[in-house]
């Protein structure tokens, strides 16, 4: 099989859109900005919502489903939300097409169905789920509501690609409602905490933990929390964010309770969010010029077991060990495949599943049996050994857990010799042109200086991390007190 990948070095993104397709992860669909995602792509997308799903459950979620369409009314009741997604939206006008007089066999708008008020199709659903909370929450007793769900929402992207930014994603939303403000604002923390350990835990992908500016804050939102990873060219990569809502939705949709006093109260929100962009970020982290590298814990297939016959009868006594592995495997819940088709050469194998990422590969040819030896090949590090037959199953179940614990490790390095602190703009133009990564800088706190730095060098303020240092000093751009540094970066 052959891959033909460009390199990194030659063309980091022709690599990644390559790669994405060649993989099998996904392709372009017939529709403009919108992707088909493909079995093998969708199954470590679901392995990413399942655990996702099992840990907003373990911190009291439960799951609802609520409308695509959003009347425009509903949309434009939280200003500053409808404002920051209004030149996204999709709008639904009519509700029926009929035959085209003038055109046989075409289809035309029928103007007699046109509807009485417009429906956006989701951007996002705080509109939606707050005017529906208005009706679910009276007393304290109702709180905390903590709602997750599992839905697609379109923004009309100009400029797409596939799994980093599409016209229609899949992704999950919270949306909670509490009594008091410092509730909500313990939720947000809490769940940016729960999207740090899923990425670092079963992604392998080291993150930090900040606050947006006021700038990059969400539409709506009073507080804005992120995790923010760093890809291997160098550039930032936003994967997952929690906002802190305030009051702002239930005043919009008059969503009131009363406290234990029988006195009316505004209740306090928070929403957060993580989408299929973080297929986009497992790519961009681990994969090399060979294919995909893919993390045991997300791998849809942890170990493929690859036969290396010539004769019915290796093939036979092959199979009965490779099934007897297989048994093995599962139950230590190790997925595993055993590539016993004939119709390809264990070469094609090999680079097949070396393209696909799987964790481990095990080769078993006549020589193995005579010997009771397996021969084991590392994708991570594309290096083979011969193992004893012996004790296999818990050995792969350890190398598994190796595997997945040096993805994060290599991938923190890379990070961690990435973070640049500066001084002044020259310096920082500099790294950012030469070296890339996160840049730590004084800012002296203003959206002006923030946008000016953004329109000459294309890099934004990405996060105030919450473990940075409290230092005066001097905006490196204006000159002006600081009272701590910022990580800057360029950002897809």
């Amino acid at each position: 099989m052959s891959k033909n990948l460009t390199t990194r070095a030659e063309d980091y993104s022709k690599w990644y859109n390559e790669l994405v397709v060649k993989a099998d992860l996904a392709e372009n669909s017939g529709v403009r900005g919108c992707m088909v995602i493909k079995p093998y792509g969708y199954a470590i997308w679901e392995k990413m919502q399942a655990e996702l799903d099992r840990m907003f459950k373990e911190t009291g979620h439960s799951n609802a489903y609520f409308p695509l369409f959003v009347p425009k009314s509903m949309f434009e009741a939280e200003e500053k939300n409808a404002e920051g997604f209004a030149k996204e939206c999709a709008i639904v006008t009519h509700y029926r097409l009929k035959n085209d007089p003038d055109k046989p066999g075409k289809l035309m708008v029928d103007p007699n169905a046109k509807l009485e008020e417009e429906l956006i199709v989701r951007p996002t659903s705080e509109a939606i789920i707050w005017s529906t909370y208005k009706g679910w929450i009276q007393s304290y007793r109702d709180l905390p509501l903590l709602i997750n769900q599992w839905a697609n929402v379109v923004r009309w992207e100009m400029r797409t690609r596939l799994f980093l930014r599409t016209a229609e994603f899949l992704w999950q939303e919270g949306h909670t409602a509490h009594a008091t403000r410092e509730e909500a604002i313990e939720e947000s923390e809490k769940m940016m905490q729960v999207y740090a350990d899923f990425a670092q835990n079963f992604m392998a992908i080291p993150v930090i933990k900040g606050l947006k500016t006021e700038t990059e804050r969400f539409a709506g939102a009073e507080e804005t929390y992120c995790i923010e990873a760093l890809m291997q060219d160098g550039k930032a990569l936003q994967a997952g964010t929690s906002h802190f809502l305030g009051q702002n939705f239930a005043k919009a949709f008059d969503v009131k309770f009363a406290n234990a006093e029988g006195k009316q109260e505004y209740v306090w929100g928070t929403s957060w969010g993580v989408s299929t962009r973080l297929m986009g970020a497992l790519v961009m982290t681990h994969s090399d010029d060979n294919g995909l590298v893919l993390p045991p814990n997300l791998a849809p297939i942890q170990v493929v077991i690859v036969p290396i016959f010539k004769t019915d009868e290796e093939f036979e006594k092959i199979s009965a060990v490779a099934n007897d592995l297989v048994a093995q495997f599962k139950k230590l819940n190790i997925s595993v495949k055993f590539d016993n088709r004939t119709t390809q050469k264990p070469g094609f194998k090999f680079a097949e599943w070396e393209l696909k990422g799987v964790p481990v590969r095990i080769a078993i040819g006549p020589k193995d049996l005579e010997n009771g030896t397996f021969e084991i090949a590392r994708r991570d590090t594309l290096t083979k050994e011969v193992k004893s037959a012996d004790g296999i199953a818990r050995y792969i179940s350890d190398l598994l857990e190796q595997i997945q614990s040096d993805l994060f490790n290599k991938a923190l390095n890379y990070r961690d010799t990435h973070i640049t602190e500066v001084s002044d703009f020259e310096e920082f133009k500099a790294i950012l042109e030469n070296k890339g990564g996160f840049i730590s800088a004084h800012w002296d706190g203003t959206p002006e200086t923030e946008e000016k730095i953004k329109e000459l060098t294309k890099a934004t303020i990405r996060c105030i991390a919450l473990d940075r240092k409290e230092e005066s000093g001097s905006c490196m751009f204006t000159g002006k007190p600081s009272t701590g540094r910022v990580l800057f970066a360029k950002a897809y």
